[in-house]
């Protein structure tokens, strides 16, 4: 069955009995601030802020945002260590990447005594829809790993098969892609690929099923396997990519978000509790999205991605 559509997403978190708490590091912006205000109101979270108060408080004031029922956490030289704490010590249920830095953020994700490490391979994993097409898959490793291992890739696919089924695919469709469908030697991540499917195949990531090297126009479009005589359970039907490197990744998916009719979210896994994980140019409603979607993974924070 198809992933879940962030429509879908926004309606079983209106359906939630209780909001639960999020903490932003690097509360001093304008468009995190007014998503948590909307997901407030829609009776999602609790919404906390980390950071500069005074920059807060102007940043608010410009878009009429009352912050009385946020709680604010004053703290500009560490607001990333002071948001991870929040999370920690059980006072919110996920992290959300604000004003802040990707490496300022994940020092304190990837600190050994308080942050977030749990062994895994820490990735981003993108929840694209595609409006045309009525289509929704996710997109791995697009933030964070910059040339993953064999390893590192394993432990990310069985992050989307898990992701997937809380979006409602038990047995998720997973393409490993490369720019050719060929396995060639002076393409590692083509051998890589087909090492990997092997290891499907013989059960390494659960129930799923494992297709690779694939191209994009083969993992997501009928039409062009058809047409290149290129068959597989996968092959037009994807549910999940995952990608060689962060450069294939992060370049496939900013294409996608600046030029393509699309909504899209971002949460990383790996870590123990869901992180909101997105760029800090990102829009208001991007942000929501990606909240409704780590509710939602997060099964509203009561259990944790592994």
């Amino acid at each position: 069955m198809p992933l879940s559509s962030f429509q879908d997403l926004f309606s079983a978190a209106d359906q939630l009995p209780s909001p639960v708490g999020v903490v932003a590091a690097g509360g001093a912006d304008a468009t995190v601030i007014q998503a948590l205000e909307l997901a407030r109101r829609r009776g999602w979270v609790h919404p906390i802020l980390t950071g500069d108060r005074e920059q807060i408080q102007e940043r608010a004031d410009a878009i009429e945002v009352d912050l009385e029922p946020f709680v604010i956490l004053e703290d500009a030289a560490d607001s990333a260590a002071v948001a991870v704490n929040e999370v920690t010590s059980g006072r919110a249920a996920f992290l959300m990447k604000g004003q802040i830095s990707t490496p300022h953020l994940m020092k304190a994700v990837l600190d050994k005594e308080n942050g977030l490490r749990t062994g895994h391979t820490i990735g981003q994993v993108v929840l694209m829809e595609i409006l045309r097409d009525n289509r929704c898959f996710l997109m791995t490793d697009t933030g964070i790993s910059i040339t993953p291992t064999s390893e590192q890739l394993e432990d990310l696919i069985r992050s989307v098969v898990e992701i997937s089924k809380r979006l409602g695919e038990p047995k998720a469709k997973v393409a490993l892609m490369a720019a050719s469908e060929k396995v060639v030697p002076s393409m590692p991540e083509t051998v890589v690929a087909q090492e990997l499917v092997e290891k499907a195949n013989q059960g390494a990531f659960g129930d799923c099923l494992v297709q690779g090297p694939l191209s994009f126009d083969l993992a997501y479009s009928r039409d062009a396997s058809n047409k290149k005589g290129i068959d597989g359970e996968v092959t037009g039907c994807v549910d999940a990519m995952v990608f060689p490197n962060l450069l294939s990744a992060n370049l496939t998916v900013k294409g996608m978000m600046y030029t393509s009719d699309c909504q899209f979210g971002g949460i990383l896994t790996g870590t123990s509790h869901p992180v909101v994980f997105m760029s800090r140019a990102d829009t208001v409603e991007t942000r929501l999205n990606s909240i409704a979607y780590a509710l939602h993974v997060c099964e509203a924070g009561v259990r944790s991605l592994r």
